[in-house]
């Protein structure tokens, strides 16, 4: 089949099943935005999910199906594809559609980073026929700070993480809202659920838990060999696993790469130190772990503080490493961390505190403090509540800041001391706030 009739295949196809079937999530694209919408994002976190809803809400507002142009570029049919027949997707399109008017087109171009030049391409399009244009593509082959360079600064960003908890209980059909006692514990159950089974959509949709392991599992797999070993030509697989497994037992604490080195040198282990900086460096890069350094009103020092690593989701931490306790603790902070990532927006940045005494996450809006974060999994303990409150205390003495929480499993509480305030919530409440 000719590359044109191929495409405009693939076009009517795709117009035939509109609407999608896909359950909301959180973030929303815009309609008619003044620049190229991207969707970065970890692996297998629903990014072509998102433009299909930006479709969907589209032909809810009245937008037609014929003026949807979706072309999915890892179609295997589309293999081969040179630069120069980029061009047959608007002639296939004219072609089908001639009265319509190219600047009245939604155009959305999923994985079109497979094709060279795609970016000469999209901002062509983007210029000279259709404000609308929206595109996706894989870890593998682009991350999103080159697609954005790609496309010259005409982009808009809308990132896709895994499932926040409101999204997870839209899933899975529990109420994250409602007081009634039988919601109440539906949501305990799912909140459990999620802190331990993680949040990636088809996971959380999974029918049962081998299922669920088996896909956690794979995407861990498909992120070191694909994302991180093909993409910057590891050849030391293993190498690259042990250490991307000691980055997930190190949760919640700060983490030496120098220690890590020297460990799996002692060990017999033929690594490079460079290499293992550059192996962290890329696992952030490709979402596989979010990562915060020490507050310090000084840069150089922040620069040179050891880091804190998260990984990006709970479950497939659960199923990599198969822990034997349960880890509730840690878990219950990479949840905070991610929530934190998650809402982290324009001119926000997220620290930890240590001095004397330790805050986990100090979160400074511009030039300004404005909130600091303690978890912990309960503080019926004396010594763990006077260590979370200190902690607190002595943060918010070297911030200025008067905003402190402790973030729980389900305690809550307001405590009075030495002048500050400080509120005790449990995770529940902080993830749908």
């Amino acid at each position: 089949m000719a590359k044109k009739e191929l495409l405009k295949t693939l076009i009517a196809l795709t117009q035939a099943e509109l609407p999608f079937n896909r359950m909301e999530r959180d973030v929303i694209l815009p309609e008619n935005p003044d620049s190229i919408i991207t969707v970065p994002g970890v692996r297998r976190a629903g990014k072509s999910s998102l433009l299909m809803l930006a479709v969907n809400k589209l032909l809810a507002n009245g937008v037609k199906r014929e003026q949807i142009l979706w072309i999915n570029f890892d179609d295997e049919r589309l293999t081969g594809m040179q630069t120069e027949e980029l061009d047959e997707v608007l002639s296939a399109y004219r072609e089908m559609f001639p009265d319509m008017n190219l600047k009245d087109v939604y155009m959305f171009f999923d994985e079109i980073q497979n094709i060279i030049g795609w970016d000469l391409f999209v901002l062509r399009v983007f210029k000279s026929y259709c404000p609308h244009v929206y595109v996706t593509g894989s870890n593998a082959k682009l991350l999103s700070q080159e697609i954005s360079t790609a496309l010259r600064g005409w982009t808009l960003d809308y990132e896709m993480l895994p499932l926040s908890f409101s999204e997870y209980c839209r899933f899975t059909r529990v109420d994250a809202h409602s007081h009634l006692e039988s919601d109440k514990a539906k949501r305990y159950a799912a909140m459990e659920n999620y802190l331990h089974g993680g949040a990636f959509p088809q996971v959380v949709l999974a029918p049962d838990k081998s299922t669920k392991l088996k896909r956690l599992q794979g995407y861990f797999n498909t992120m070191l060999l694909r994302d991180l070993a093909e993409r910057h030509k590891i050849k030391n697989i293993e190498g690259l696993r042990y250490f991307l497994k000691r980055i997930m037992l190190n949760l919640t604490k700060t983490t030496s790469i120098n220690g890590i080195f020297n460990d799996m040198r002692s060990s017999g282990a033929n690594v490079n130190k460079d290499d293992l900086y550059d192996w962290a460096e890329w696992a952030v890069e490709v979402y596989m772990f979010v990562r915060y350094p020490k507050y310090s009103a000084s840069l150089v020092k922040e620069n040179q503080s050891l880091r804190k690593y998260y990984v990006i989701d709970t479950g497939m931490r659960q199923a990599v490493l198969m822990p034997q306790s349960t880890d509730n603790g840690k878990l219950l902070e990479n949840l905070v961390a991610l929530d934190l990532f998650r809402r982290r927006g324009e001119g926000r940045k997220i620290f930890y505190w240590m001095e004397k005494h330790e805050c986990d996450f100090v979160v400074q809006r511009e030039d300004y403090v404005e909130g600091l974060v303690q978890v912990t999994w309960d503080m019926t303990d004396e010594d763990t509540r006077k260590r979370e409150i200190e902690g607190l205390k002595e943060a918010a003495r070297g911030t200025k800041c008067g905003k402190l929480t402790i973030v729980t499993r389900e305690q809550k509480e307001t405590i009075e001391e030495d002048g500050y305030r400080i509120e005790v919530v449990g995770i529940e409440e902080w993830l749908t706030r």
